[in-house]
């Protein structure tokens, strides 16, 4: 394989120039002398990397799902499975850091905080949150904003799961199916009974429906293991940035991402 290089010459593609290793190496700038800024600094660039590839995949997904594409809705909710996996499993590298270790360089965080992060906000979103005050971080003209705002905007997985049950014979109401996505959804004891006669059936969807009650598992393990490392690194003290830390966290947890998935599981 050949790239271009300036000039018009051509220069074989290699290993380093294909991963754009140079500028991935080169992107970790620690802002103190401390050893473990380093490592604070790789796990943080790791975590948006996956999140990246997670919304690739669940991009992936709502196509398969609208298109009725079963096998390929289920791999793909497979591998975004695996990859929370390694997500969750990195908190376990980031706690081989000691509460001092972090407070070594702490202050040069100056207001940058995880709360920032902009991808793990357009998850959610992703994932049906719809909460304007997710932009509240970011400038009305940045990236972030939006790349936020128009996922705010868009189909939600569930919105596109219950096309993918209209469109395999499930009696979904059109006014759930043209709905006004900006809104955030609640349970809907119509949509339980239709989910009922999904497992009931024990076909593809009812494999999918499982599929993605393990995706709203995991994020909520995620959750789990994020808000307890910070309470062992930073206790009950202010996040940086001055967010409110393990304290919002907290607040976080154990919210459904498909709510209707969990309801049902009373019924069946």
């Amino acid at each position: 394989m050949t790239e271009s290089v300036p000039g018009g010459q051509s220069a074989a593609l290699t290993y380093t120039s294909y991963l754009a290793l140079e500028e991935i190496l080169g992107a970790q700038r620690p802002r103190s002398d401390e050893h473990d800024e380093m490592l604070f600094i790789v796990i943080h660039q790791v975590y948006e990397l996956w999140f990246k590839q997670i919304l690739h995949e669940l991009e992936l997904l709502q196509r398969c799902l609208e298109k009725g594409d079963t096998p390929h809705s289920v791999r793909t909710l497979r591998r975004v499975l695996t990859i929370l996996k390694v997500v969750v499993a990195q908190i376990d590298v980031l706690e081989t850091m000691t509460p001092r270790q972090f407070t070594s360089f702490r202050t040069r965080l100056d207001a940058s905080s995880g709360f920032q992060s902009g991808q793990f906000r357009e998850l959610e979103a992703v994932l049906g949150r719809r909460d304007r005050r997710m932009l509240t971080p970011y400038a009305k003209d940045s990236v972030a904003y939006e790349r936020v705002t128009a996922a705010m905007s868009r189909p939600a997985v569930f919105d596109s799961f219950l096309r993918y049950l209209a469109g395999a014979g499930y009696d979904i109401a059109a006014e759930h199916l043209n709905r006004d996505v900006r809104t955030q959804w609640t349970e809907d004891e119509e949509v339980q009974r239709v989910l009922i006669q999904v497992y009931a059936d024990d076909s593809g969807p009812s494999t999918v429906a499982d599929l993605l009650v393990d995706l709203d598992e995991g994020m909520q393990e995620w959750r789990y293991r994020h808000v307890k490392m910070v309470e062992r690194t930073i206790g009950a003290k202010s996040g940086t940035g001055g967010s409110a830390g393990a304290a919002y966290l907290r607040s976080t947890l154990f919210h459904s991402v498909f709510p209707d998935l969990w309801a049902v599981r009373s019924q069946l």
